[in-house]
């Protein structure tokens, strides 16, 4: 593999981030990799972690037991890599694992990961098939459908909690003590992202067996939608109840809705500041006490050099205000209350009609479910919670330098690992570098990477812009089919919303169309009717979401926001993954939910 610090060809006389793809595994996508990393990578947090992120990946994924050392030993970027600029994981090295698991195929590992796409289909080679590997993978996924309790992520909880109290202060320590910092904080980030890697596995095997008894068993595949539902404590959709208080504290109150009322810009808080009197100091309060505990979290979350509502709390007031026009039954609280009620009584009646024998595996794997699908989305927030304490710091850093030697506050991140040292000595030295790889950064933003691609990342000056591509809109009458995220009939307005910091006029009865969602995008969830997303699959944060709030849902409905005009009325499946236009024209009236 490339050295971590170099960047290469990748195209269009372009020098970027680019990883060398495996020979034994070609298969690569932005599959569920996009949902972490939407956006390309700045060249910073890349060389931070590209030389060690790897062992991290091939860690996790022998504890499945299904994969050994043997499919590592590959001068490559084998389980995943960052390829011009964005994330991909790897396809063959999953469709291997599930060959390997006695009881799996590809064609699931394929849905898990993908959806519905159109994949190249894979091609058999020597060593796909081990036995060993499977007893391995057998004896760990019996293991894994035993899980009652995670204590390891309430451990990393503290741990993280003891060293966000050993960072520098960002306002007083010096240029080389942030930088240390923020060079020196690997080993803690890789250990919570192993742990991240090896739950969401854990998480997929006990789904899968969860489903498997539902379609064997109960001849309803479609149940488990039913049984993952309303769990509570999933920690990133955990913010919209504090958001929902926040939109009713403005929906009540006539000061706070004439600011709201200004727009959602810089100047909002000083107008709520300025009306004086209790609900403007009370809102002021639960606000900071929500940025306290919710500031880790916005679009990117994984990257350093991006924004979140604790630095940029114009990003948390924009969806405070899409919630406060939110009719009263759409209370995330309640929501959840009426999915737990009926996840109960669905597993009781489950429970009715299983022979047995059956029953004890079953209450033990829907346990491991419940457990593990909470416990990937508290291990993600962990991680999150550290990248956030590095990133406060490094964006003090980048003003500094700016400040003291003109520039942007992110030419920071423009740098390189082994460059950053003599960038803080003498930043006006790498102007051209920085320039040069800003403009590269720029340009990817405004292309379409390959979802999958089979042996080499094609050059970029082969790949579409985004402007540039042509999808024809969906006719009346005509659906969309994806992936069934969560049960549910509903009808309403389409509103297509690219941007979880600009969610346009979004609001009650609409169905939200995203191009793919993160923890940044959950509070836009609140006051809809149901959700579609472009790409995902079972595990998608989309999924779990819904499943908290009963929002009829669709993954990996390719192209929706491309294809569904926004404004138009069409209903939404949640059983039948189906999306289907029923007036392509602008339609004001909001929608309903059955």
């Amino acid at each position: 593999m490339e050295g971590a610090d170099e960047l290469v060809d990748i195209g269009g006389g372009r020098r970027y981030m680019s990883d060398r793809p495996s020979r034994r595994f070609p298969i690569y996508t932005r599959g569920n990799a996009g949902e972490v990393y939407p956006e390309p990578y700045y060249p910073l947090s890349w060389s931070l972690t590209a030389a060690d992120g790897g062992a991290v990946f091939e860690s996790a994924s022998r504890q499945s037991g299904i994969l050994g050392a043997e499919d590592f030993a590959e001068d490559a970027a084998v389980s995943s890599g960052v390829f011009a600029g964005y994330a991909y994981l790897n396809l063959s090295l999953s469709r291997v694992g599930a060959i390997r698991m006695p009881g799996a195929g590809l064609d699931d590992v394929d849905r898990a990961m993908l959806g519905g796409a159109d994949l190249p289909p894979h091609v058999a080679r020597k060593g796909d098939k081990n036995l060993f590997a499977s007893l391995r993978g057998l004896r760990a996924a019996w293991r894994t459908i035993g899980t009652d309790d995670l204590p390891e992520l309430r451990a990393q909880q503290a741990k993280v909690k003891s060293w966000m109290s050993t960072l520098p202060d960002p306002d007083s320590a010096s240029d080389e003590e942030l930088r240390v910092a923020l060079q020196s904080s690997n080993d803690l980030i890789f250990e919570l992202f192993e742990t991240h890697l090896v739950v969401s596995g854990q998480s997929a095997i006990a789904q899968g067996a969860l489903a498997g008894m539902c379609r064997d068993h109960l001849d309803d595949e479609n149940l488990v939608l039913v049984l993952t539902s309303g769990l509570g404590d999933v920690a990133s959709a955990a913010p919209s109840n504090e958001l929902w208080d926040l939109g009713r504290l403005v929906a009540d109150s006539a000061d706070l809705t004439l600011a709201f009322d200004g727009g959602v810009d810089e100047g909002l808080l000083d107008r709520i500041e300025s009306t004086g009197g209790d609900d403007a100091a009370a809102f002021t309060l639960a606000f900071s006490a929500f940025l306290d505990r919710h500031g880790c979290r916005g679009p990117n979350e994984w990257e350093t050099a991006c924004p979140t509502w604790g630095t940029q709390p114009t990003l948390a007031l924009a969806l405070a205000d899409r919630m406060r026009g939110a009719a009263a039954d759409h209370d995330p609280r309640v929501q959840n209350e009426r999915l737990r009620g009926a996840r109960v009584a669905a597993t009781e009646a489950a429970l009715g009609r299983l022979k047995r024998r059956h029953r004890w595996l079953f209450r033990r794997v829907l346990r491991s479910a419940h457990v593990l699908s909470t416990g990937r989305e508290r291990s993600k927030t962990t991680v999150i919670e550290a990248i956030h304490g590095l990133r406060v710091r490094s964006m003090a850093l980048g003003r500094r330098v700016a400040e003291r030697g003109g520039g942007e506050p992110d030419d920071l991140w423009f740098v390189l690992s082994d460059e950053l040292e003599d960038y803080l000595d003498e930043p006006a030295s790498f102007t051209e570098a920085i320039a040069e790889r800003r403009a590269t950064r720029e340009l990817l933003a405004t292309l379409e990477p390959p979802f999958v691609f089979d042996g080499a990342i094609p050059p970029i000056d082969q790949w579409t812009r985004r402007a540039d591509a042509v999808h024809q809109t969906l006719a009346v009458g005509e659906a969309l089919t994806g992936i069934a995220g969560c049960a549910g009939i509903a009808r309403g307005r389409a509103c297509v919303v690219i941007d979880p910091a600009d969610p346009g006029d979004l609001g009650p009865g609409d169905v939200l169309i995203a191009p793919s969602t993160d923890p940044a995008w959950t509070p836009l969830f609140v006051p809809v009717e149901a959700v579609v997303v472009d790409v995902g699959a079972q595990m998608s944060h989309a999924v779990i979401v819904s499943r908290e709030l009963g929002l009829p849902c669709v993954v990996s409905a390719t192209d929706a926001t491309r294809r569904i005009p926004h404004g138009a009325l069409i209903e939404v499946d949640g059983d039948r993954g189906e999306v289907r236009m029923i007036q392509s024209a602008p339609d004001p009236i909001r929608g309903s939910r059955q």
